[in-house]
């Protein structure tokens, strides 16, 4: 299998805009982690989809951190950027920033990475467009995105190799 053309990572950037509504969040008014996740994933799954011009899943999902909360009432605001491809997976950064509705500051309150891979016609996996990374926090994003996929890898052979006691 190998890697299609080259695209810049600037050519798939997604942007999801979302109001977070009462049945989004928890008791207190909070939106819920898992409901942010899904958004999140749905942007980098349309990043990746963009990327590879192929149907794209969900593989991983990797270092997600919580900064901050979002209630009931705030436009969230998330965005998706591949940062390397590989034979047939990608990796793709996902920011996500809330904002009160009457205020312009916007703050972020989730990141994580989102592997997917790409899927031919018959649901096999299939070969991806290369990334061509063009900035300097492109190139250094692109140079991680190795780091990253093989530590993801080097977890996932230790859970597979786990012995139950």
């Amino acid at each position: 299998m190998k890697q299609m053309k080259t695209k810049p990572a600037s050519a798939s950037v997604i942007t999801k805009t979302e109001v977070v509504c009462p049945n989004d969040t928890n008791p207190m008014g909070i939106l819920q982690g898992g409901r942010l996740v899904e958004w999140m994933d749905i942007a980098a799954a349309v990043c990746a989809q963009t990327h590879a011009d192929k149907i794209c899943v969900t593989a991983a999902i990797n270092q997600v951190v919580f900064n901050a909360a979002a209630n009931v009432g705030d436009i969230v605001t998330i965005h998706a950027k591949i940062t390397r491809a590989f034979t047939s997976s990608m990796e793709i950064w996902v920011q996500a920033y809330a904002r009160k509705v009457l205020k312009a500051k916007k703050y972020l309150i989730s990141e994580a990475y989102f592997h997917f891979v790409a899927l031919d016609k018959k649901g096999k996996v299939t070969g991806v467009n290369g990334v061509r990374p063009v900035t300097a926090d492109e190139k250094e994003a692109y140079t991680s995105a190795l780091v990253r996929k093989e530590n993801l890898l080097s977890l996932q052979n230790k859970k597979k190799h786990k012995v139950a006691v």
